[in-house]
């Protein structure tokens, strides 16, 4: 698991942010793991081309929540910041909400970044596939790539969320200390979806009661 300490040497971030990060990861429950069952129909979406200078990682997270409520709040490229909370903004600059969409995001104070301009790659309603690639704005994560899949958990009543990210490592860091800041971000992201989620279904449920 991360320290605050690995996270300082990647990108100097500020120490209340890196104590929120690492907590974070600590409550998270859904473990990193290269045996996690994925659909055969969504697996080769994981496989990422991984250069010399690069590294990749794939975070799991489940959910209570069924997958069409999952999926709602994934799908809004426009509003990342609805369970991504180290964003504070996004505004869509280019595109309305198809493949090629770019939204520009803005970050909280104490991370390595001010901003991002992210291009939509793939928003698949059907497969519930959803991929980014990041193609300009302030911060230090160079040609990240993410895709993010859902599908049915094994028991079939909840979800099972897995991003799966490509980066370059910054000038300076290991590869170790990058997949290690970037899990905890991912992790967090994906902890906070779950949370999100279950709560709109148990106020689905209480409004339809």
């Amino acid at each position: 698991m991360p320290s605050s300490l690995q996270l300082h040497r990647i990108s100097n971030i500020d120490p209340a942010t890196a104590a929120a990060a690492v907590n974070c990861h600590k409550r998270s429950q859904a473990p990193l793991t290269c045996f996690t069952p994925v659909p055969d129909t969504l697996a080769s979406y994981h496989a990422h081309a991984v250069g010399p200078n690069q590294c990749a990682s794939v975070v799991v997270q489940t959910t209570a929540a069924p997958l069409p409520t999952v999926w709602s709040v994934v799908r809004r490229f426009d509003k990342p910041q609805a369970y991504k909370h180290f964003l504070k903004s996004c505004h869509v600059i280019f595109g309305d909400g198809d493949i090629g969409t770019l939204r520009e995001v803005h970050v909280v104070s104490g991370l390595p970044a001010a901003s991002s301009t992210e291009r939509l790659e793939i928003l698949d309603d059907e497969r519930h596939v959803l991929s980014f690639s990041v193609v300009g704005g302030d911060h230090r994560l160079s040609n990240y790539r993410s895709v993010t899949t859902l599908h049915p958990s094994p028991a079939g009543t909840g979800t099972v969320v897995v991003e799966s990210y490509v980066v370059d490592i910054p000038a300076g860091n290991t590869k170790e200390d990058t997949r290690d800041f970037v899990d905890t971000i991912v992790k967090c992201n994906l902890q906070s979806l779950a949370h999100i989620s279950e709560n709109l279904t148990n106020n689905n449920r209480n409004n339809s009661s």
